[in-house]
C-alpha cells in the first residue's frame, strides 16, 4: 500500500515506518523536525528510513494546509497514520498554544485532506491521558472520558470527537489508538526512561514523582507498532448493534473505532527504576517528590477489544524491554 505516516521522524513514527517499508509498503513520511527535543536524534531516526527506496521524506507542518494538500495531491496515499502531535502532559502547562496549533488545527487539516482525497482508512494516535480523573481500573474504551486533567489530554479527546464527526458525515473510516506509556530504543528524551538513564550514568539524582507509587502500563515500542499495523490493515466499520439508548463510546453507526493499546500489565514506577538499575549496574540517587499537576497516579489498559478484533498480543516484559533500551542507549551515545 501507499501509506502516509505523519510524525515519521518521531519515536513511534520512525519505528512504524521502518516496519512498513520492510514489509514492502511505500511510505510518505511527513514531519517538521521541530526542536521540542534533540533534532539530531530525529535526523538519526530518519537516516534509517532514507536507505529504503520506498520512502519519501516530506518536511512540513500539519498546520500548513497548503503543504499538506500538496502532499496528498502529489502522492495519493491510500491510508494514513497520524502520529504527529505536540506531546507531553507537563509541557502543555507551559506552552498551551503549541497543542492547539498541532493537535487541533493540524488534525482538522488532516481530516479534510483525507476526506477530499479518498483515503481508505485514517488511524490516529490518542493517549491514555484522556482517562483523566477516571479511577475504575483497568481503563476501558467503553467508559466515558469527559474529565481530562491536562490540555494535552483535552486535545486528544477532541481528536476522537473530530474523527467521529468525519466518519459520520463523510463515511471516512477512522480508528483512534490510546497509547499507554510507550518506551524502547530510539525513544523520546523527555520521557522517564531516557531521563533516568542519562542521570544515573552521570551520577546525578533522578526526580521520582508521587514518591515512586505511580503505576504505568509500560508498553514496548515493537508491541505498539505491531498493534498499529494490525489496526491499519483492518479498516474501521460501523457497529450495526450500536444503540443511542446505551451509546458505546468506542464504536458507532459510523465507520469509527477506538482502542486501548498497552501491555495490560501495570508496573509500579519504583519497580521500573529497579529494573533499570539492574540493567545499568548502578543505583539511582532518588529525589522523591509529590505528584505533579496534570498527572494521574495509575494507568492500566483493558486491551480486550484489540485482542478480539485484530489478535493483538503484547509480548515484551519490562525486564526485556528496558534491557534493549539500555543496550541501544549505550551504543548510540557511546556510553
Amino acid at each position: 500500500m501507499r501509506i502516509l505516516v505523519t510524525g515519521s521522524a518521531g519515536f513511534i513514527g520512525s519505528t512504524l515506518t521502518l516496519r512498513l517499508l520492510e514489509r514492502g509498503d511505500e511510505v510518505i513520511g511527513f514531519d517538521n523536525l521541530n526542536d521540542y527535543y534533540d533534532v539530531h536524534l530525529k535526523r538519526a531516526r530518519l537516516a534509517r528510513l532514507q536507505a529504503h527506496p520506498g520512502f519519501t521524506d516530506v518536511r512540513a507542518n500539519l498546520e500548513d494546509r497548503a503543504a499538506l494538500t500538496e502532499t496528498f495531491v502529489k502522492h495519493r496515499p491510500q491510508r494514513v497514520v497520524n502520529l504527529a502531535a505536540q506531546a507531553g502532559v507537563r509541557y502543555s502547562l507551559q506552552n498551551p498554544y503549541a497543542y492547539v496549533d498541532s493537535n487541533l488545527v493540524g488534525f482538522v487539516n488532516l481530516l479534510e485532506a483525507c476526506r477530499h482525497h479518498g483515503v481508505e482508512h485514517l488511524v490516529y494516535a490518542s493517549t491514555s491521558s484522556v482517562y483523566g480523573a477516571n479511577t475504575r481500573m483497568p481503563f476501558s474504551v467503553h467508559d466515558n472520558v469527559d474529565h481530562p486533567l491536562s490540555l494535552y489530554a483535552a486535545t486528544k479527546k477532541a481528536n476522537e470527537l473530530m474523527a467521529h464527526t468525519y466518519s459520520h458525515l463523510y463515511g471516512l473510516p477512522t480508528t483512534g489508538l490510546r497509547f499507554f506509556t510507550v518506551y524502547g530504543p530510539w525513544g523520546r528524551p523527555d520521557m522517564a526512561l531516557f531521563l533516568f538513564t542519562r542521570a544515573i550514568l552521570a551520577g546525578e539524582p533522578i526526580d521520582v514523582f508521587n514518591y515512586g507509587h505511580h503505576r504505568r502500563d509500560f508498553t514496548y515500542v515493537d508491541d505498539i507498532v505491531e498493534g498499529v499495523i494490525r489496526v491499519l490493515d483492518q479498516v474501521a466499520t460501523p457497529n450495526a448493534d450500536w444503540s443511542s439508548e446505551s451509546p458505546d463510546p468506542a464504536t458507532s453507526l459510523a465507520p469509527y473505532r477506538l482502542y486501548n493499546i498497552g501491555s495490560h500489565r501495570p508496573v509500579e514506577l519504583m519497580r521500573y527504576i529497579e529494573v533499570l538499575e539492574e540493567c545499568l549496574g548502578r543505583t539511582a540517587i532518588k529525589n522523591l517528590l509529590p505528584m505533579q499537576l496534570g498527572d494521574v497516579p495509575d494507568t492500566y489498559a483493558d486491551v480486550a477489544a484489540l485482542i478480539q478484533d485484530v489478535g493483538y498480543q503484547p509480548a515484551t516484559p519490562i525486564e526485556e524491554g528496558v534491557a534493549r533500551f539500555v543496550a541501544w542507549y549505550r551504543e548510540y551515545y557511546r556510553v
